[in-house]
């Protein structure tokens, strides 16, 4: 079992202890809801729950048995297919951006490339950053790390997010020093 297939199961069985319901039980209220979009189900997860959106997610791509990584396992796509096909049409510009900051994160040490549907997630023992297309202008690198104060360009998230800082990027020249040193904070949590 790969470490992040036991760090999904982890995640689950922790759902299950924070709901004191089963995985089949969690399902078959999402089936029962009505609902079938996958921001509605999360939702209704998170006010009937009261979970965190990454958990809300993950229970939404269990009870719907697809997520980016496992769809683009069954279509036999690699990470570089998923990779190109986000950076298609008005956002192919922003490949350029992607490809610099990939460059310079690869620097960092060993890590785990997780392609999901709208981004990669850059694992070790857990995320450390998310990258992806936030529009046809701009990326978004989600960072996780604590101890570190928001500033205009690092922006906090609300608790419960997928990451607790966003940083946007329109140009590879964003890719500097004090970026990295974010980046390389976040590799260094996630060990």
């Amino acid at each position: 079992m790969s470490s992040l297939d036991r760090a999904r199961q982890t995640q689950l069985k922790n759902i299950e202890a924070k709901t004191g319901k089963t995985l089949a039980e969690l399902r078959g209220l999402i089936e029962k809801s009505g609902l079938a979009k996958h921001g509605q189900i999360r939702q209704m997860l998170i006010d009937q729950f009261g979970l965190g959106f990454g958990d809300a997610t993950m229970l939404v791509h269990f009870a719907q048995e697809s997520d980016g990584q496992s769809a683009a396992e069954k279509a036999g796509a690699t990470t570089q297919d998923v990779v190109s096909a986000l950076y298609t049409g008005t956002k192919a510009p922003l490949r350029p951006v992607h490809d610099r900051l990939m460059c310079a994160i690869v620097k960092l040490g060993p890590f785990e490339v997780v392609p999901k549907r709208g981004y990669v997630s850059l694992r070790r023992a857990r995320q450390f950053a998310m990258i992806g297309p936030a529009s046809k202008g701009r990326i978004e690198v989600g960072l996780n790390m604590k101890g570190v104060e928001s500033t205009e360009r690092l922006l906090a998230q609300p608790a419960g997010g997928m990451c607790q800082f966003k940083v946007y990027l329109t140009a590879a020249s964003e890719v500097d020093a004090q970026l990295m040193g974010w980046v390389r904070r976040a590799y260094e949590s996630a060990a």
